[in-house]
């Protein structure tokens, strides 16, 4: 038996247990369905939230509920990569962060889009797990899966007023709620690009006190392709929101942070 197929049949055993270890029986049926992955990269430095700095393999997925009006991987939603999708299986998808990143990493992140619409996800999970690696994800909390309670690293990303988008707070507030009684670790971050942003930050963090809080530096430069020529505009944007932010006394226990990697890589895909 290879290690795939170990891994294999650990997740199905995985998904069939109840807690946080499973996938619940959701997961189980999800197990068997391929994920639709448009990238598979790495390693490079997780660039936003709670791990920031952080060495990770990377697993975009195809698919999105939302379409932000300033969203800096919408290939993932609006057509414009539908040719690049491939269905795979979660021990192809392992196969291939070997194959990239060899010995290198015990950390993956899963990103896209909104991966929270994969039920199918609870088998990578599972399977990332059994080979050591611990794993992040973030979504906007418009959607809850049960192998949550399996991440890592979980980041929930509401999207404020200047995405164009709108929160549901029924179902984030049952997200949270969910998470807490579990006793995972997660945070919270809203992305930032101008006052009205702000206002609803300050609702989300006062509406969820106890949630770690990060705050991050919006990107509305998204055609620049030479790093250098965006570093001045990013840095310009963090120091708006450092700004605003640290004289501000709803504020006091919150993280203010830069989208590391396009001060490094600007927009350029796949690191």
């Amino acid at each position: 038996m290879t290690d795939f197929q170990r891994s294999r049949r650990s997740d199905s055993a995985a998904s069939a247990n109840a807690g946080k270890a499973s996938g619940t029986a959701s997961g189980l049926v999800g197990a068997a369905r391929p994920i639709p992955v448009l990238e598979v990269f790495g390693p490079t430095v997780q660039g936003e939230g709670m791990v920031v700095g952080r060495k990770t393999m990377f697993v975009r997925t195809a698919g999105c509920d939302y379409s932000c009006s300033w969203c800096d991987s919408a290939f993932t939603w609006d057509g414009s990569g539908k040719d690049d999708i491939r269905l795979l299986s979660a021990a192809a998808i392992i196969e291939e962060l070997e194959k990239i990143g060899g010995g290198t990493f015990d950390h993956v992140t899963i990103s896209g889009g909104n991966p929270a619409l994969l039920p199918q996800l609870s088998a990578l999970i599972h399977g990332l797990h059994d080979r050591g690696c611990k794993v992040a994800l973030e979504t906007q909390g418009s959607r809850w899966q049960p192998w949550f309670t399996a991440i890592d690293d979980l980041t929930l990303s509401p999207k404020p007023p200047s995405s164009g988008m709108t929160t549901n707070w029924d179902t984030l507030d049952d997200i949270v709620e969910r998470l807490s009684e579990a006793g995972n670790g997660f945070c919270l971050k809203v992305v930032i690009f101008d006052d009205a942003d702000l206002d609803y930050a300050r609702m989300v963090h006062a509406r969820y006190r106890d949630v770690p809080f990060y705050l991050q530096a919006g990107n509305g430069n998204l055609t620049e392709t030479d790093p250098q020529a965006m570093l001045p505009y990013l840095v310009e944007r963090y120091e708006w929101l450092i700004s605003r932010t640290m004289p501000d006394e709803s504020l006091r226990g919150v993280h203010v942070l830069p989208q590391l990697h396009t001060w490094i890589y600007g927009n350029k895909k796949g690191v």
